[in-house]
């Protein structure tokens, strides 16, 4: 579940989001005190619930709501107020829920119990899971991912093996064809294994697994489950521990044995 929270006065702020934390335990929360800075941020996300202040510095809450509605439109809108005058405008956007500050955890639960659009319990979030243990494998929800080219793969392994460094064309060429004499003579080929490669995670629903900037690219390690970075950050938690086999379809991969053991 992902929530929306803004509030332009940041004390009004902190207090909506630890009562939202508290009700929602599970949900994913974006705050925001700049209504405006959230229309950008919110690109590419899906957002369930937005609990929003009405008068505020940047945009007028309703006004916001309705860009809102249009973007999303079984979102369940939630004002939290200090002024009880706008109740009919809310209603008119067909809002969830109408809340008059200060917001109370009582206050929110009751809305969130009788949403506009109620948001199964059974909702799950698609999962992408990376294994670098073994052979090398990309998974959604437990079922391979596969690419429309087999070195994509390949190309996907080594951003995960960079663990969210960002990476040169020339280095990948390097690494990708390193038995080649002329690899850079690849790099119309690299671009459509880039291409594919983005295509494929952005139509699984992982569109922003991937980060491009000026001629570099890398892989979001925080968007993804993978028993290499699980393992790095607790040996004892892992869910699967290293056992000396890593990514053992590529030879580049070696290097980074290395250093595991």
């Amino acid at each position: 579940m992902q929530v929306l929270a803004i509030d332009d006065e940041k004390i009004a702020l902190e207090g909506l989001t630890d009562v939202i934390r508290k009700a929602m335990p599970e949900a994913e929360i974006f705050s925001y005190r700049n209504a405006l800075k959230a229309i950008e941020d919110l690109e590419g996300k899906h957002i369930d619930i937005a609990f929003l202040d009405i008068e505020m510095r940047d945009i007028n809450g309703l006004q916001f709501a309705d860009h809102l509605k249009e973007r999303f439109p079984r979102i369940n809108v939630i004002f939290t107020t200090g002024y009880s005058e706008y109740v009919g405008e809310a209603m008119n956007l067909h809002a969830s829920g109408y809340i008059m500050k200060p917001v109370t955890l009582d206050k929110l639960r009751k809305e969130i119990d009788d949403l506009r659009y109620p948001i199964e319990d059974n909702q799950k979030k698609d999962v992408l899971r990376v294994q670098t243990f073994g052979n090398f494998e990309v998974l959604k929800n437990n079922q391979v991912l596969r690419f429309q080219y087999s070195k994509t793969k390949e190309l996907f392994a080594y951003l995960v093996d960079r663990c969210g460094a960002l990476t040169s064309n020339g280095e990948i060429l390097g690494v990708l064809w390193e038995d080649d004499a002329n690899p850079e003579k690849k790099a119309s080929y690299l671009q459509n294994l880039r291409a594919d490669m983005i295509s494929t995670l952005t139509e699984a629903g992982f569109p922003d697994v991937i980060v491009r900037q000026r001629g570099t690219i890398a892989i979001v390690p925080d968007k993804m489950e993978c028993d290499l970075y699980e393992w790095k950050k607790d040996r004892e938690k892992a869910k699967v521990r290293y056992t000396g086999e890593y990514m053992n379809q590529f030879s580049w991969a070696e290097y980074s044995k290395g250093a595991l053991e």
